[in-house]
């Protein structure tokens, strides 16, 4: 901080010996201790444990009508059949949970624990603490969108075998062109929830409670969904990243359809650049009690 003694120019006090801004708060050391509480381990395995469940649901109520070119119908066809249907059925909502979940709770948590003001006095630079945290969860949430198809894909071949990814258009890919086509849809649906982790983000250096910023984040995704159904708002319902959702659907065909996908995405990127923006502002200027 600058200093002015008397009848002199103004100085700069020295920071102490060794200390460096950017070696405060180790990214490892955020992922360690978010990696070690108990939410994270929950959503890890009901993540792995929802493809058992439609396995064994299939296994009870018989496999689907193959009659129909459907994806939900080809289900049990092969594993990246299987995998494509376990992210088709949790794409819309749950995968919802578990990024809002990461993003919401990291630093509002901190807040509800007193701990925030300690670690700001570690000193730790404010905006070093948001990205940390951000760039955190972030890479928490893309674990738990992978989890899920992985588990899918390892479940589904071990119950159905390892084949060609039969596609709802008709006609089928090859196995290993199929998991790049899961990996880009995949890619897709992260993209899509960009604005949901923001929004949680923001929320979370707003308020102390963690549940309150995780379940506006989700509030978020439903009245989108409901704003998307309403036909009346015609184009304008382009601009609900809502509406967007499942383009990644368009990988699975026989030529990759981009534009659905790259639109959604930058609708999503946008919102999410302004939520993250406004994060780092208010949180500057907050006045930290907790």
């Amino acid at each position: 901080m600058p200093e002015t003694p008397a009848g002199g120019p103004a100085t700069t006090l020295a920071a102490a010996p060794g200390y460096l801004p950017r070696r405060t708060l180790p990214f490892r050391v955020e992922a360690i201790r978010q990696l070690r509480r108990r939410r994270t381990l929950v959503v890890g395995l009901l993540l792995a444990a929802l493809p058992p469940l439609v396995a064994v649901a299939f296994a009870v109520g018989g496999t689907p009508d193959r009659s129909e070119s459907t994806l939900l119908e080809s289900a049990t066809a092969s594993g990246p059949n299987f995998a494509a249907v376990s992210l088709y059925l949790s794409a819309g909502f749950l995968l919802v949970v578990p990024i809002a979940l990461f993003c919401g709770d990291t630093v509002a948590s901190d807040a509800g624990w007193s701990s925030l003001r300690y670690l700001l006095a570690a000193p730790v630079p404010r905006a070093r603490l948001l990205t940390v945290k951000l760039l955190v969860a972030l890479a928490f949430s893309a674990a738990a969108l992978l989890l899920l198809p992985l588990s899918a894909l390892a479940v589904g071949t071990a119950a159905y075998g390892w084949g060609p990814l039969e596609l709802p258009t008709g006609g089928s890919l090859p196995a290993g062109e199929s998991v790049l086509r899961l990996a880009i849809a995949l890619a897709s649906v992260f993209a899509g929830q960009l604005v949901t982790a923001a929004l949680a983000f923001y929320l979370s250096t707003v308020t102390d409670a963690p549940l309150g910023a995780v379940g506006g984040a989700i509030g978020l995704s439903v009245v989108g969904s409901i704003l998307d159904a309403v036909t009346a708002l015609g184009d304008w319902r382009q601009l609900i990243p809502a509406h967007w959702q499942f383009s990644w659907l368009d990988a699975l065909q026989r030529e990759v359809e981009w534009s659905g996908m790259l639109r959604g995405g930058a609708v999503s990127v946008s919102y999410a650049l302004v939520l993250v923006a406004l994060a780092y502002r208010h949180f500057g200027r907050k006045d930290i009690v907790s």
